[in-house]
């Protein structure tokens, strides 16, 4: 019998085909006493480095398929297996308590675990027990002489089922045989969610028990579109979801034909739909997406991807690489955005009872000038290669915002005393994300070229919920009309003054949001890379005279983000738009 099952839609498409059970094999152990320490730990370092072979397989492969910065979890994974801290503690145990490998790895690996999860106030070290399980658990297989599951094996056309799929995981799948995946946990934010978008396999995770309810080989079907998966589905179920993703994949081919055609509404009214990218190898999204600028350049990366602090010259090659590939569009980069779940393991500061609210962004910039020049030295330089806006992250008061634009202007004077070349187009903005700066934004606006509106943060500050904390997501609203009235102040502050804004936000690629952001006149959207095609689609459809009331209407007629929802849903459906 037919059963149906609700998740969350992690990555877009449908799949219909055999499930494929990723079992784990039982590697339950007894602890046991060893009279040849020396030989013991000799057979945990040849495991070590069996694993280690292993796992640089996984790695290499992950950089075919999916590129070298989804690959680089496999390199955490590597420094686990290679750091004697983690290693030699497991000797150590086998040493002094003379037990086998098996109970010494597990002694230790738990210990890591306790610890990283312990770390309430750093999200980033807590994700390291992650990495600690999956490195431990291949060592463990080892050990055993047990074979993990291998997805690279899967030879025919099959939607792989598991409690969680791991990166080690998810970088296997071959897409010519995974038509998709569903899981019992997980959200949109996890590793193989991000990794499943990256190979665009359909993707359902968090249905609490999809490995209870459906056998191998069963029919299974993944929507990843509405997040349903359904398990032994009827014969009409197959036809109509097959019909669905027929659909879906019809829908796509009909947006790649609009990659190279100028983001304008039904009315012939122009607006720039920009990419958001982490790294240069985001490009390739960029180009194949048809981006008509970069609105927002997360240049932290650059510092998360470090062993230290990334010089002045590898910042300079980085940003030039991008802005010369852009070929005369503007890239807009931000200054580096660390703190509050973004952290460096090599920059040991301070703790923070609530580092959201601590020093991060522009503030940690000012504290650590040393560092913010070395990175405004090299956008300075880069700048010579095409048209750039340098955007200030987490500006709350005016003093912060002239504090850093008189360092900008400090460190391009000395360049050009040195005889360094800076580019004639490069203008300055800021990152409108605390509220205190969206009510002010006439103010900020005499000071700055453009505005950048960063919804993640400002919903997360004017909402005052944990973006991150499940038991307040429900007071995440990107469609509240609070947070709607503060986007429309921002919007018209810009506008009063002469200057333009866009929105980097996760809400500029978002259906509902985008025509309440049309109608308020929002210059720019920027978006990750994959949903620029779509929305590009829904601009052309809109006429601005069809919904200049919508914005009046949602920020100051309906009470709620689900009055909004519906607001936005009706008025598309009367005017007969379907994207």
């Amino acid at each position: 019998m037919s059963k149906t099952l609700k998740g969350i839609a992690a990555s877009d498409g449908i799949a219909v085909a055999p499930a494929y059970l990723l079992v784990e094999p039982d590697l339950s152990f007894s602890k046991t006493s060893v009279s040849d320490v020396d030989a013991e730990v000799a057979r945990f370092k040849k495991v070590v480095e069996e694993s280690t072979k292993e796992l640089e397989k996984v790695r290499d492969k992950a950089k075919e398929s999916l590129g070298a910065e989804e690959a680089q979890v496999f390199d955490a994974h590597l420094l686990f297996l290679s750091d004697p801290e983690f290693t030699g503690a497991i000797e150590t145990e086998i040493k002094d308590q003379k037990v086998n490998a098996e109970a010494a790895l597990d002694e230790t690996a738990q210990k890591f675990i306790t610890i990283f999860e312990g770390m309430t106030d750093n999200a980033y070290m807590q994700e390291r027990a992650a990495d600690v399980r999956d490195v431990s658990k291949r060592i463990m297989a080892h050990l055993l002489g047990k074979k993990l599951p291998d997805p690279a094996a899967i030879d025919h056309e099959v939607v792989v089922v598991a409690y969680d799929l791991t990166p080690s995981d998810t970088a296997q799948l071959n897409k010519k045989y995974v038509k998709g995946f569903v899981t019992d946990i997980g959200g949109r934010t996890a590793h193989s969610a991000i990794m499943a978008r990256s190979l665009e396999i359909p993707a359902v995770v968090g249905t609490e028990s999809i490995t209870k309810d459906v056998k191998d080989g069963d029919m299974l079907i993944a929507d990843g579109l509405d997040g349903d998966a359904i398990v032994n589905p009827t014969d009409a179920q197959v036809e109509e979801y097959t019909k669905k993703g027929e659909a879906f994949a019809k829908q796509k081919e009909e947006w790649k034909k609009l990659k190279n055609e100028p983001s304008v509404t039904a009315d012939n009214k122009k607006f720039i739909i920009a990419a958001n990218i982490g790294t240069p190898n985001d490009m390739k999204g960029v180009k194949e997406n048809g981006a008509e600028a970069i609105g927002l350049y997360r240049t932290e990366f650059l510092y998360m991807n470090s062993k230290d602090f990334p010089s002045e010259e590898a910042q300079f090659d980085a940003y030039k690489e991008v802005i010369k590939d852009m070929d005369g569009k503007q890239t807009i980069i931000r200054t580096c955005d660390i703190g509050g779940d973004k952290h460096l393991d090599y920059w040991d500061l301070p703790e923070e009872m609530n580092p959201f609210l601590g020093v991060r962004a522009i503030r940690l910039s000012m504290q650590y000038k040393d560092i913010f020049i070395t990175q405004l030295r090299a956008l300075l330089r880069a700048s010579a290669y095409g048209p750039l806006g340098i955007m200030f992250p987490m500006i709350g008061t005016l003093a912060e915002l002239r504090e850093a634009k008189q360092i900008l202007a400090e460190e391009k004077d000395k360049l050009v005393k040195e005889g360094v070349k800076v580019g004639d187009d490069l203008q300055v903005g800021m990152m409108i994300e605390v509220p205190a700066a969206a009510v002010l934004a006439d103010q900020f606006a005499k000071e700055v070229d453009f505005f950048s509106i960063g919804t993640n943060d400002l919903i997360q500050y004017t909402m005052a919920a944990d973006r991150g904390n499940d038991n307040v997501s429900y007071l995440y609203q990107p469609y509240n009309p609070s947070v709607l009235r503060l986007i429309k102040h921002t919007i018209d502050g810009a506008h009063e003054n002469g200057i333009w804004c866009g929105m980097c936000g996760e809400a500029a690629g978002d259906d509902i949001m985008f025509p309440i952001l049309l109608s308020m006149g929002l210059d720019e959207y920027s978006m990750s890379a994959t949903s620029i095609l779509r929305i590009r689609s829904l601009m052309k459809k809109i006429n601005t005279e069809d919904i200049k009331e919508l914005a009046n209407k949602a920020c100051f007629v309906s009470e709620t983000a689900d009055e909004n929802k519906k607001l936005v849903e009706e008025t598309m459906k009367k005017l007969n738009i379907n994207d």
